[in-house]
């Protein structure tokens, strides 16, 4: 196909900014792929342009932020798109503090401006550098019962889909749209304006204070959770001990925290160069656990730190290196047990630990990273929110850090058991983390509503433009009429990178239009101009 050509017949009053040298990576540099072009549209019509012309020239595309997911879930051969220029406030209404804006904004700046109207996120993660989209998308999450998910505050979305049409979707309209776009995986379109349910503005004071295992498990069910605001616990397994964090707002003046050496590039390059070591010599990690704790707190319990902050920047936390993350949902009520266990199992008592793997000679780095949430109460759900339907959720984060990009020699035995455990405990992994021994079919097992978000993934989107190997390897059917998609990138090498981390290489078997597929196919299905379009309601049965 003469893309030249096509390029000359689409819209050619509206700009397309593309360039063909573009290498995209894992923000902790786990994967990296050469896109055919990389493209960053500053409206939503030159979105619409790019769009319409990989139909015409039979391209998947895949939209990208900060590329913080370490998973290989953003990666092609294809088109890659980033939506950095479409990062507008459109809209704030003061009364309700409903605010509306391009998807294409970091949760940074977007806490800026929503600072300048003096609002808020209600909660965030421990980082803001996603987008709006891709955090919703891959079902983010912060540490307090009080919230949900990051979609829990969102009202309305417009997405657009593989004709370059915009739908708009809410719980009133084409809802079934929304439940699935809440978490979309950047498989059914490209979201590009959110309406949100923003909070006013707040500070918050902090808490942190050090503690045995053995105390946080005797307090799990006395408040540990609900006392406060924001909770999470960071817990050192070799020690047996946790740092725990707790934050309520407040109209205190504001006061940093007690600085410290190591919180400083000294320490930042020391630990660094001492998880180095660690891959060489695994047994140092326990004394390198109790040496870091000891030098930022001290060894006596209730040792730690207080703060005013804003709530902006107190919720977030430094993530210091490369890294994998394997975290997983489980109901809160099975986190004493579960902790205990894993306990047992990384302090060589396998036995009492229950799992069927050896520790021996297993060592990890720490923090485990504890946090909860609860959207159990959120109507309507989306058909992929791995937090629990029907209580509060506690999220467990194995870190493993890879120091100078390079993967460390526990995480395969490591997180093969970390996964093993959570499954007994009925847990689903975060999507956008590094799970390994999750398949299909347990995955469509965790969640009964899957079958509703392929449907409606499949009607938006028939031939598969926003398709890619993640997706297919871990959510789409292979044995019916859409086990390939004419528009489905297939992973078909994935080497080792020089200085660390996977080279993806894809490509697109098919790049046939599907009977369904075509301009005017599409058109006929949904019937009416997209804006004012409803998506067609199927038979639930």
């Amino acid at each position: 196909m003469d893309f030249e050509l096509e390029l000359s017949r689409v819209d050619p009053e509206v700009p397309f900014r593309a360039i063909t040298d573009h290498t995209h990576h894992t923000w902790a540099r786990t994967f990296y792929s050469y896109p055919e072009i990389y493209i960053q549209p500053h409206t939503t019509e030159e979105l619409g342009k790019v769009v319409r012309l990989a139909r015409r020239c039979r391209r998947r595309i895949v939209v990208t932020g900060c590329g913080h997911s370490p998973s290989d879930l953003t990666c092609t051969s294809s088109w890659l798109v980033n939506l950095d220029r479409l990062d507008e406030l459109s809209d704030v209404d003061k009364d309700t503090s409903v605010v509306i804006m391009q998807a294409g904004i970091r949760l940074h700046d977007l806490w800026l401006k929503l600072k300048q109207h003096g609002l808020s996120m209600p909660n965030i993660g421990s980082i803001d550098h996603q987008s709006i989209a891709g955090a919703i998308a891959t079902a983010t999450h912060g540490s307090s019962t009080r919230h949900g998910i990051l979609s829990q505050s969102v009202r309305a979305l417009r997405i657009m889909l593989a004709n370059g049409r915009v739908v708009p979707c809410s719980p009133e309209q084409n809802s079934e749209l929304f439940r699935a776009a809440l978490v979309s995986l950047g498989a059914l379109g490209i979201i590009v304006e959110v309406t949100f349910q923003a909070v006013p503005a707040f500070d918050i004071e902090w808490v942190q204070s050090l503690h045995p295992l053995d105390e946080i498990i005797s307090d799990w069910e006395k408040g540990l959770w609900r006392q406060k605001e924001f909770t999470r616990v960071w817990w050192m397994p070799y020690m047996k001990r946790c740092m725990k964090w707790r934050a309520d707002k407040t109209d205190k003046p504001r006061h940093p925290p007690v600085s410290n050496w190591w919180n400083g590039r000294i320490g930042f390059h020391t630990y660094h160069l001492l998880l180095y070591c660690a891959q060489w010599i695994p047994s140092i990690l326990p004394l390198l656990e109790r040496f870091v704790i000891n030098v930022q707190y001290g060894f006596k319990n209730g040792a730690g730190s207080v703060a005013v902050e804003e709530g902006r920047t107190g919720l977030l936390m430094n993530c210091l290196y490369s890294q994998f993350v394997n975290e997983w949902a489980i109901p809160l009520e099975k986190g004493p047990e579960a902790l205990t266990r894993l306990s047992c199992w990384l302090n060589g008592d396998d036995e009492a630990s229950g799992m069927p793997f050896s520790s021996k000679g297993l060592y990890v780095h720490s923090p485990i990273e504890v946090r909860v949430c609860d959207t159990s109460s959120t109507t309507p759900r989306p058909y992929l929110d791995n937090t629990m339907p029907d209580g509060p959720t506690l999220y467990l984060n194995a870190t493993l850090y890879r120091p100078y990009n390079r993967d460390p020699p526990c995480r395969q035995r490591y997180y093969e058991a970390f996964e093993w455990l959570m499954k007994e405990y009925g847990g689903r992994p975060h999507w956008a983390k590094n799970f390994s021994t999750v398949t299909k079919d347990e995955f469509h097992a965790m969640y009964p509503e899957m079958r509703n978000w392929i449907r409606i993934r499949n009607d938006v989107d028939p031939d598969g433009m926003f398709v890619g190997d993640w997706h297919r390897r871990y959510l789409l059917p292979d044995k019916d009429d859409t086990a390939t998609l004419p528009l489905e990138e297939k992973n078909v090498r994935c080497k080792p990178a020089l200085g660390g981390g996977s080279i993806w290489t894809g490509c697109i078997p098919g790049r046939n239009l599907s009977p369904q597929g075509s301009e005017e196919s599409f058109e006929m299905m949904h019937e009416v101009e997209a804006e004012k379009s409803e998506i067609r309601r199927h038979d639930m049965r």
